[in-house]
């Protein structure tokens, strides 16, 4: 038995590729990701993982790629947009409780899916690629392992 990945690619060209099994998956992703190749759709509200991954995901496996924009902030390139790097600090209020947050977002634009856009209707809207909250655990098949031994940046 195969299983099929069906892959965009940054040109919007469509491939599908065959592994046997599916420990496989994750290495093939890593693969073709690192080229930009990406697979899936993006949730409304983006995808989220643990604080603690924010700054040891490996984005090959959503065709990511992490950059330093002209102003030296970090983002990420996913599909041909840049979506950067914000880091929400914990608030802790009699009246609000809202837990430390880091995001890769960008701002939306009229062509973006209704259900992406976040922030109310005729003022400031933003589509998030992912967001990192909470004490979750690890997931280690999401995790590159250059950055979590400290060699890559």
């Amino acid at each position: 038995m195969s299983i099929q990945i069906h892959l965009v690619g940054p040109l919007g060209t469509n491939i599908t590729i065959e592994v046997q099994e599916e420990r496989e998956i994750f290495p093939t992703l890593r693969k073709y990701g690192k080229s930009g190749w990406s697979s899936g759709d993006l949730p409304a509200g983006g995808v989220s993982l643990p604080l603690a991954m924010a700054d040891i995901f490996d984005w090959s496996l959503i065709g990511a790629r992490p950059y330093t924009n002209a102003d030296g902030e970090q983002a990420v390139m996913y599909r041909g947009q840049s979506y950067k790097r914000r880091e929400l600090e914990e608030v802790d209020t009699k009246k609000l409780k809202l837990p430390k947050i880091v995001k890769y977002s960008r701002g939306a634009r009229p062509t973006d899916l209704p259900h992406l856009k976040e922030g109310e209707d005729g003022g400031v809207q933003y589509i998030t690629l992912i967001s990192f909250r909470g004490g979750g655990k690890v997931l280690d098949a999401y995790v590159d392992a250059a950055k979590a031994a400290g060699t890559a940046g």
